[in-house]
């Protein structure tokens, strides 16, 4: 029996992309099924990823980006999938690379597999301000936890069903991908990084100045320490 992998797309006014990030995914063949969670949008997202092939599930209300794909999971449970890879609506993550993320789900009895954009040396483009906080990042996880991920933040990832069923039922909100490392650490799974060549991002800024970047760093430890404590 074939594999069935539900490739989630969480977006939020995307329409000037999420059309050619559906049809990437489409391309692979198939087994893989585009799963686009559209965030309450005030643009052509959902009408765009209509028109590419793709599902398109309407949230009533924005949710934020771990509601998105926390709804992407569930669906996923609830229709039987083996394994889900979570896919940027921007275009950034590339679709030929989910084979990539899947091999070491299928083959070697990993549990997430991370696409990660600073196992080896690529032409990705980063501010400092973020370098730093994702090496915090990922200096806080190998200290509490012992996990080494130096791509902490990476939202393209593959979990397989054991993972699904977890993130399912309950998955971070605020912080999703840092986070559900904690999870996945406190839950046992076996994660792998693999190296994965990303664009940078075609449309739009980023809005964190400096300022908010010391902000939103504090806060997302905090909440990584708090979910050391939680009971899955």
């Amino acid at each position: 029996m074939s594999m069935r992998t539900a490739v989630i797309v969480p977006a939020y006014n995307e329409e000037y992309t999420i059309g050619d990030v559906v049809k990437a995914i489409k391309a692979l063949g198939e087994g893989y099924d585009a799963i686009v969670i559209n965030d309450n949008s005030n643009d052509r997202t959902s009408g765009k990823a209509s028109e590419a092939g793709a599902t398109v599930i309407e949230l009533p209300c924005n949710l934020g980006i771990g509601g998105a794909v926390q709804t992407g999971y569930k669906y996923a449970f609830m229709n039987g999938y083996d394994a889900c890879v979570q896919v940027d609506g921007d275009g950034q993550h590339p679709a030929q690379g989910i084979p990539q993320l899947l091999k070491p789900l299928f083959e070697d009895g990993y549990d997430m597999v991370i696409g990660s954009r600073f196992v080896a040396d690529t032409d990705y483009e980063i501010s400092l301000m973020r370098s730093l906080g994702i090496r915090i990042i990922s200096f806080f996880l190998k200290i509490t936890t012992g996990m080494v991920v130096k791509d902490p933040t990476s939202g393209f990832r593959a979990i397989n069903k054991k993972a699904i069923q977890l993130f399912a039922l309950q998955y971070p909100q605020d912080y999703p991908e840092p986070e559900s490392l904690v999870f996945a650490y406190k839950s046992h799974f076996k994660v792998l990084e693999v190296p994965i060549e990303m664009k940078n991002r075609m449309f739009g800024i980023s809005s964190i100045t400096p300022l908010l970047a010391v902000y939103y760093m504090g806060k997302v430890l905090l909440a990584m320490f708090i979910d050391l404590f939680k009971k899955l």
